[in-house]
């Protein structure tokens, strides 16, 4: 599951990262604590007089999908789980033809202590301060309410691909302990597999997802896991105290 994540990049760092355009009037807010309806950055491609752009958008965290009666089904459409994204009428149209990759600096997750009694925050990151891209999907929505050529008229949203978490008896120290933080492990993509993922030219999509999917403990075993303060449990709470690190409890 990713519930909780961090963007607090400026358009032009993330412009010059992801290699994307983006609108001059485009804006971000920076948030530690990023949480589901809330708009986000994403990345797409799109063909434009037969060449392809890689783009830079803003978009609500929970997908709408077109045929959807109003916008509130994004509560529940933040995170697709990778086993049955090919399946769910949420998703499925999205998966085939609207691709997208969220980057962030980080995600929040919670592990139980061993008494189940309280849950440990935990931040976790790429080792070197780089962008994670998260494959992700992203659909357009038409509001009946509002008129024609509207700017409000329409909805770009978009949601996080997971899949399950590494084995727990992994060698890899970092893929074992991602699998005692949560079964569900929100699904990170390298340069090679962010560009195949993409490609709004490219065929078939679920082999595209297999793809992604087989790449993705590879790039997780480059993060690390920071225990953090309480405080990030509040998604009021937001400024960059919340991804310090504390002395792990739960050790």
């Amino acid at each position: 599951m990713c519930g909780r994540y961090v963007m607090a990049r400026a358009v032009g760092d993330l412009v010059a990262e992801l290699e994307a355009e983006a609108d001059a009037a485009l804006e971000l807010r920076q948030s530690w604590n990023v949480a589901p309806t809330t708009d986000v950055p994403i990345v797409l491609e799109r063909l434009i007089e037969g060449q392809v752009h890689r783009q830079l958008h803003v978009a609500k965290w929970g997908l709408v999908p077109g045929w959807a009666k109003d916008p509130s089904v994004a509560v529940r459409a933040f995170n697709a789980r990778s086993e049955t994204v090919a399946e769910k009428p949420t998703f499925r149209a999205a998966l085939k033809a609207r691709r997208c990759a969220v980057p962030v600096e980080g995600y929040y997750e919670w592990k139980k202590s061993p008494d189940g009694k309280t849950k440990q925050p935990y931040f976790v990151h790429s080792t070197d301060g780089s962008l994670t891209t998260f494959a992700g999907l992203y659909e357009w929505w038409k509001d009946p309410a509002q008129p024609e050529g509207s700017p409000e008229a329409w909805l770009l949203s978009c949601t996080i691909i997971t899949k399950a978490a590494p084995a727990a008896d992994s060698s890899d120290p970092v893929l074992a302990e991602l699998a005692g933080l949560h079964d569900r492990l929100p699904v990170p993509m390298d340069a090679g597999a962010l560009a195949a993922w993409l490609d709004p030219q490219a065929g078939d999509p679920q082999a595209l997802l297999a793809m992604v999917l087989a790449g993705a403990d590879g790039v997780a075993s480059g993060w690390r896991l920071d225990p953090v303060g309480a405080a990030v449990g509040n998604v009021r709470n937001d400024s960059p105290l919340l991804v310090a690190p504390i002395e792990d409890p739960l050790l």
